[in-house]
């Protein structure tokens, strides 16, 4: 049953990026990396598997997502930016939050990881669940610099879309197939991002030492 409903969204949102090309690919990934609960695998590997196909080029489809992702991501940080924590906590609280798969818990826990990592969280909580979209929030509420924000976020994107562009390109719709290796590459992406955040923090403390 599960599986079926997948292939289904799968079949349903290639039609629709069939039709609309690479515009609808930038749409929908600014969706999904808003608040708007719409999951980036349910795009980003169809898309690619019509580049496997030869309706799309891969590569435009990876600039594209990443493109979209780092939209969505400005637009939760300009909000929080402007709106601040308390506003943004209350709206949490709001019963149409829950249909946009949003509640306070979920603001702390990205809260919590922003405050942890600091800037690097917007690399780091681009490949966390329930973290991805809502760490722009946080950095928005710090007023982080804004090229530092689009920096790692555009990396952490970056690793994400890649990750899904991989396994749609060579995988396709087997979902057996996809489910496996999307965890194994995704601990191997993770791994990546954080001997990058290690070096970044050594490379830090050399500079501040010196």
């Amino acid at each position: 049953m599960i599986e079926c409903i997948f292939i289904w969204l799968l079949s349903l949102v290639s039609s629709i990026i069939s039709k609309i090309g690479y515009y609808g690919i930038f749409i929908l990934i600014t969706i999904e990396s808003s608040f708007i609960p719409f999951p980036s695998e349910i795009v980003i590997p169809p898309a690619a598997y019509l580049a496997y196909q030869g309706e799309f080029n891969i590569y435009l489809v990876i600039l594209v997502g990443i493109a979209g992702s780092l939209l969505g991501a400005l637009i939760n940080y300009y909000l929080a930016y402007t709106l601040g924590r308390k506003i943004i906590y209350s709206l949490a609280n709001k019963r149409f939050s829950k249909f946009l798969l949003i509640s306070p818990e979920k603001l702390d826990k990205a809260e919590k990881c922003f405050l942890k990592y600091g800037n690097a969280s917007t690399l780091i909580g681009r490949l966390i669940v329930g973290v991805r979209q809502l760490i722009s929030i946080p950095a928005g509420f710090s007023k982080m610099n804004l090229k530092s924000f689009i920096f790692f976020t555009s990396l952490g994107s970056g690793i994400w879309i890649v990750i899904l562009a991989f396994l749609g390109y060579n995988i396709g719709y087997n979902q057996e197939l996809f489910n496996k290796y999307y965890q194994e590459i995704s601990l191997l992406f993770i791994l990546l991002a954080v001997i990058v955040i290690i070096g970044i923090i050594i490379k830090k403390k050399i500079k501040n030492n010196g």
